[in-house]
């Protein structure tokens, strides 16, 4: 036992240790003078380095990279990249963009968002040039976009563009096993979240409504592919489904790829491209080092437009890590009261989560409203309760990848009482006060009296969430109710029915936000963001100071994924009984 708390505390130090000097690296970092670019060079972006984000945060300490020698990579903000790539249009040190693609990671809409300002590079007259050895989908996604796309002769791995997808997992054959029995009470035929407890496979409306949605979210991404590749969307799917991108000689016969080099010839081209003598000549410098050299707020405007960040699950409480609800309706009032704040762009990112939550900070929104012009930008997500918070803005700006809409609500009681019985042989006996005080201990299935209690709450709930958004929408609630009942929608269908009011980026909406607050120009403005980001120091105390949870070593199989879904829901019930009811989206789709 002794030798146990020792090797744990010497452990414990050695993590320490590393994280602190981890730290000491990166402050150091900040302490330098700014980036020096060169006169004359190239501004390269290797996606497998940066990650882009919604707000431009200190990477998260990753010990396991740091023992093996692994840098961290670097989480760019979409608003700080944006503006980097306009000017590097304009600068005349900048010659080109060259693009590593691969290892690209994001938000579906924040490398759509990203892609369009390549885009708007591109009109400057200089080019964008991107290099790949084992495209993805997204990866090939932001590539396409370039001016050329060369690739790499050398087999080193199968192409992995495939298109859009989603896993649904169902559980219910394994919980019956266990004894598990999920007690869902739920509003709308489209609200799956928790279906997959206690159903073995989709609903019919579940199954619609993720077809449809990946389709949407497919049709927008190839239609920007067939246009910039100069290919039809159908030929695309076709060398997709009849998997024709193999090898790279087959991208480059599919016109995916404009020409195939290996790295001596990859240098020649580049050094000609930037017109210099051989590659040892050719300056470059980073996208995060033109950000910190160009980049830099407007001190001397007198008046801001703020950008609120609502990055993340909608959670009770004062976190800072999620949307939390205390600590996010005082971030929102503390702009409110910045009388140098004139207009203020809501960025939401969310896919929901507490409706106690959201219901805080809507307030907080509607207070704000009333001082301030405010207009929403969606990112990858704003549903379910990311909608709620923000359906009423002055304007809703959502790209077409954005997955909003979810206008729905549920609640999910587990009852382990089989299973601590049959499979944990337990015996657990309940003194109460009251005949309904243990209604969500877990151990014991809900009555008829206590599921209609529920029920009654969610239907109450659901009514509310139509209302606002009718009255946020300005839609008839029963035309809310038709399109609502859980149902997820793609930004580019989310237009056609009323719950965005215009496809468009971030940029977009800051750009409204500035003529909303009298002055068109942008230049005229301070841009600030918040909340602020925590520092280094800051993220790591509190990973420290935090209880470690038992490792799941089942975490991503079936039994792992469930259990430990269940595990949070009960502590959830358990800790909360009050805060059991959810607006949320069901799912997250990862594309690579």
């Amino acid at each position: 036992m002794v030798l146990a708390v020792i090797c744990g505390l010497f452990l414990a130090g050695i993590i320490f240790f590393i994280l602190g000097m981890g730290f000491v690296s990166s402050m150091a970092a900040a302490g330098s003078s700014t980036p020096v670019i060169p006169k004359s060079g190239v501004l390269v972006m290797d996606m497998s380095k940066i990650a882009i984000s919604e707000q431009s945060t200190p990477s998260a300490p990753d010990v396991m990279s740091l023992v093996s020698g692994g840098g961290m990579m670097e989480n760019v903000g979409l608003w700080k990249a944006v503006q980097a790539i306009h000017k590097a249009a304009e600068d005349p040190a900048v010659k080109y963009i060259y693009i590593k693609s691969d290892g690209t990671t994001g938000g579906m809409a924040q490398i759509q968002e990203l892609r369009k300002a390549l885009a708007d590079f591109r009109l400057s007259g200089k080019p964008v040039i991107s290099y790949m050895e084992t495209p993805g989908t997204l990866s090939y996604y932001l590539a396409s976009v370039s001016d050329k796309i060369y690739m790499t002769p050398q087999l080193g791995g199968s192409s992995m563009i495939s298109g859009v997808g989603t896993r649904l997992m169902f559980y219910k054959d394994l919980l019956d096993k266990l004894g598990v029995n999920i007690q869902l009470i739920r509003h709308g035929k489209y609200k799956s979240a928790g279906e997959g407890f206690i159903k073995n496979a989709p609903s019919p409306e579940n199954l619609e409504q993720n077809q449809v949605m990946v389709d949407a979210l497919w049709g927008s991404m190839a239609s920007e592919i067939a246009e910039s590749r100069g290919i039809s969307v159908e030929a695309i799917n076709a060398a997709i489904d009849e998997l024709k991108l193999n090898l790279p000689e087959d991208l480059l016969r599919e016109g995916f790829a404009d020409e195939l080099l290996d790295r001596q010839a990859l240098e020649n081209k580049l050094a000609d491209l930037a017109v210099v003598d051989s590659f040892k000549d050719l300056k470059s410098f980073t996208l995060s080092d033109y950000i910190a050299a160009k980049v830099t707020p407007n001190f001397k405007a007198k008046k801001k437009i703020a950008i609120i960040y609502a990055d993340g699950e909608i959670v009770v409480g004062n976190g800072k890590q999620q949307v939390s609800g205390e600590y996010f309706a005082r971030q929102i009032a503390k702009v409110r009261a910045d009388s140098t704040v004139k207009a203020v762009v809501f960025r939401v990112n969310s896919p929901g989560g507490s409706v106690l939550a959201s219901e805080q900070i809507k307030a907080e929104i509607e207070l704000l409203k009333k001082d301030k012009p405010v207009v929403a930008s969606y990112g990858e997500y704003a549903a379910s309760g990311g909608y709620w918070i923000s359906n009423s803005c002055d304007k809703i700006y959502s790209d077409a990848l954005t997955l909003t809409g979810s206008i729905g609500v549920f609640s999910m009681i587990p009852d382990l009482s089989n299973t601590v019985k049959d499979i944990a042989h337990l015996n657990i006996v309940t003194v109460s006060s009251n005949k309904h005080a243990d209604m969500y201990s877990g151990m014991r299935p809900l009555d008829k009296d206590e599921l209609d209690y529920m029920q009654a709450s969610i239907e109450s709930i659901y009514d509310r969430f139509v209302n606002i958004v009718s009255e946020g929408r300005g839609l008839e609630p029963e035309f809310v109710d038709s399109i609502a009942q859980g149902r997820v929608w793609a930004g580019s269908d989310a237009i056609k029915i009323g719950l965005v009011d215009e496809l468009g980026t971030l940029e977009d909406a800051v750009k409204w936000a500035a003529a909303a607050g009298g002055d068109a120009d942008l230049a005229s403005w301070n841009v600030t963001e918040y909340p602020k980001p925590q520092t280094q120091m800051e993220m790591m105390m509190e990973m420290l100071g935090k209880k470690s949870a038992p490792e799941n070593i089942l975490a991503g199989t079936p039994f792992g994924d469930a259990a430990g879904v269940l595990l949070d829901w009960y502590k959830r019930v358990k800790d909360n009984p009050s805060d059991v009811t959810f607006a949320r989206m069901p799912y997250i789709i990862d594309i690579r």
